[in-house]
């Protein structure tokens, strides 16, 4: 258990200070505050990068992928919060399994597309020592979703396309939400979609930097 627990650097003290610096920077929701505090973050980076998995900032993972920032993670978790309880949540890029494990005790169901299926094996493992028995995941290209399961209450997505793949959009229940990081790299914006009766609503909620939605498999 303690390899869960963390010691020094990845000990709760960290962690506690990590959402002390989550809400100073507007993050308010208190069930997404407490799963960032109790979610092992240092289980999900290379053992070399344990000592800075509680600090606010990206890291590479491999592939050329990296784990969100805690502050986007929360941010964007707490977007699709807003609109009630998610039953049903489609993530695209599990990439570390960080933002699976995030949103798992927030959702009755998880299901997550990773196009590498080595970080897809590692994320596995990964919550698979979490005991998160309620999410499903599945190698392949996330442009595509996930239909089998759709429609989603929400869609959080990890990388960013130059345009909201149209797949994802159809897979959106009514009044679902999609969050996801949108534009070129340089000038992406984390943009949050809701489906109403009238059509798709845009709301810009951030400027970021993520890697670039890639197609294929690998």
């Amino acid at each position: 258990m303690s390899r869960l627990q963390g010691i020094g650097m990845t000990s709760q003290r960290t962690r506690d200070r990590l959402v002390r610096r989550l809400q100073e920077e507007g993050i308010s929701n208190q069930r997404v505050l407490e799963v960032i505090r109790s979610t092992p973050r240092h289980i999900f980076v290379d053992e070399a990068l344990a000592s800075r998995s509680y600090e606010d900032t990206a890291l590479p993972i491999g592939h050329g992928q990296t784990i969100s920032q805690p502050y986007v993670v929360a941010r964007m978790t707490a977007a699709l919060l807003e609109s009630g309880p998610l039953n049903r949540v489609l993530e695209v890029g599990t990439g570390s399994g960080y933002q699976a494990a995030v949103m798992a005790p927030l959702a009755g169901e998880v299901y997550s597309v990773e196009r590498i299926r080595p970080l897809l094996d590692l994320a596995r493992e990964r919550l698979g020592e979490l005991q998160l028995r309620n999410v499903r995941l599945k190698h392949s290209d996330g442009s595509w979703g996930w239909p089998e399961f759709a429609p989603y209450d929400a869609i959080i997505a990890t990388a960013a396309p130059e345009q909201v793949p149209e797949a994802l959009l159809q897979q959106l229940a009514m009044g679902g939400r999609l969050v996801m990081p949108v534009g070129p790299q340089g000038v992406q914006e984390l943009v949050l979609l809701t489906r109403t009766p009238e059509g798709i609503e845009r709301q810009v909620l951030d400027k970021v930097s993520f890697v670039p939605m890639l197609g294929g498999t690998q």
